[in-house]
């Protein structure tokens, strides 16, 4: 494999900070400021609940001015946007950043960073996570004559190497029979570096997690390879602490996690507001941020460390360890559950995601609506003033753009799915039962 790095994340390790985390200041009348410095991703969406929509919402200065109240301290937050997890550890291992979060790759990278530079950092809690992987997807251009995973063999592709998005390509393309190493060519690129070489021609495939590709196939820039879901390997993003703060300022740690609570309280009840607010701070189209933070969103948002997650964290050790991006990970010695259950005692657990369900968001409305099957939001869809219409993937269960989906036809069903591949499969394996691909015009026809 060549692997060309273009647009490190590196550069954006040049970027002054303004405080030192977790300083001291004297103020007037001998009073003391203590500023927290939280590095967060707001395009990374289905981080928000510790990064774009909490600040928005304030939750972690309010818990902070509390705790002012109390013992005499002015407490500031320092809030920090990067565009991957890469340069948070930096900032971290070099005691400039007290919170961070990351992807599951990303935050196993941090891990091993901050004992090797004497910062070590702790896994503390969860933002958002999809049981089968779906928040990773391969892209192709809308033209491309690409229709597997398999016809990637010999191409270029982009991804960010190291990122939860990078680990699905790997385990893909060993899936699909090619050598992830001599295999592609890979590019080393940051997400907005790839999505533009995507554009360009210049690379054949785009490997990336959210919201890249469903941003991209919403402008009709890009259109669905792989869905990651298909591995049925859980992927999440998560919130990662300092050792020395966590131990030094371990009240206003448990502040962020009950606010981290609390915008996900938020999220939850309110999803398509939350959406809009997300889609204000970032610039995303809100239908993008609604794809995955939404009722039936891709990512199901719940701080808890679940132990399947843990144990998808496990399984990405190898990943690294053959890339030769860590020697190793003590995940048991990484995790620490104990600041996350002082902080939400008494609240209670959220269920597991459920089944996604067909949904439609009409223009000028502030709620969605659900559907049981793909064919009533089907029918539904006739004459209406659409916003966005969102549907399952018949197997993997991903929700993707109705408009943008594979669409199957099989008796008096109807089926959705992300990819050509996957539509493919279904056909194959149905043969019997006169199961054939169709358009989105003649699914819609079909549906009366």
């Amino acid at each position: 494999m060549r692997t060309k790095a273009l647009a490190p994340a590196l550069v954006l390790l040049l970027t002054p900070l303004a405080t030192a985390c977790g300083g001291e200041a004297s103020g007037a009348a001998g009073s003391k400021t203590v500023t927290v410095t939280v590095g967060y991703q707001s395009k990374t969406i289905n981080t928000v609940t510790a990064g774009t929509l909490l600040r928005s919402l304030g939750y972690f200065e309010q818990e902070l001015a509390a705790r002012g109240a109390k013992d005499g301290v002015t407490y500031k937050v320092d809030w920090q946007d990067y565009a991957t997890g890469a340069p948070i550890t930096a900032q971290m291992t070099a005691g400039k950043i007290d919170i961070g979060s990351m992807g599951d790759f990303p935050l196993l990278i941090n891990a091993v960073r901050g004992r090797e530079l004497k910062q070590p950092t702790r896994l503390v809690s969860v933002t958002g996570y999809n049981l089968r992987g779906g928040l990773n997807t391969v892209v192709t251009a809308p033209d491309s004559k690409l229709e597997s995973l398999a016809d990637l063999r010999g191409r270029k592709v982009s991804t960010s190497v190291g990122s939860a998005a990078d680990g699905t390509l790997v385990r893909a393309l060993q899936r699909a029979g090619i050598d992830p190493e001599k295999g592609i060519e890979k590019l080393n690129q940051q997400p907005s570096v790839g999505a533009s070489a995507l554009q360009a021609g210049s690379v054949d495939a785009l490997s990336q997690f959210v919201a890249w590709p469903g941003q991209l196939a919403h402008e009709g820039r890009a259109k669905a390879l792989y869905d990651g879901a298909e591995l049925n390997l859980p992927t999440f993003h998560g919130v990662t602490v300092r050792e020395k703060f966590a131990r030094e300022r371990a009240g206003v740690l448990e502040d962020f996690l009950r606010a981290q609570r609390k915008a996900t309280d938020h999220l939850r009840a309110e999803p398509v507001a939350a959406a809009e607010s997300v889609a204000k701070e970032t610039g995303l189209p809100a239908e993008v941020v609604y794809l995955y933070n939404g009722a039936n969103g891709i990512a199901t948002f719940d701080p808890a460390l679940r132990p399947e997650l843990i144990d998808a964290l496990k399984q990405d050790v190898p990943v690294l360890k053959d890339a030769k991006l860590v020697p190793g990970v003590d995940v048991d010695g990484f995790i620490d559950p104990e600041p996350l259950k002082r902080a939400t005692a008494g609240t209670p657990e959220y269920p597991k995601a459920a089944p996604a369900r067909p949904e439609l968001w009409l223009k000028g409305q502030a709620r969605t609506q659900s559907f049981a099957t793909a064919r009533e939001l089907l029918r539904a869809l006739r004459g209406a003033d659409v916003r966005a219409a969102y549907v399952p993937d018949a197997v993997t269960g991903t929700l993707w753009f109705a408009d943008k989906a594979v669409w199957v036809s099989e008796g008096s069903e109807l089926h959705a799915f992300v990819t050509p591949a996957g539509a493919k499969s279904y056909v194959d394996q149905h043969k019997g039962s006169g199961a054939r691909i169709v358009s989105f015009a003649e699914a819609g026809a079909l549906a009366s």
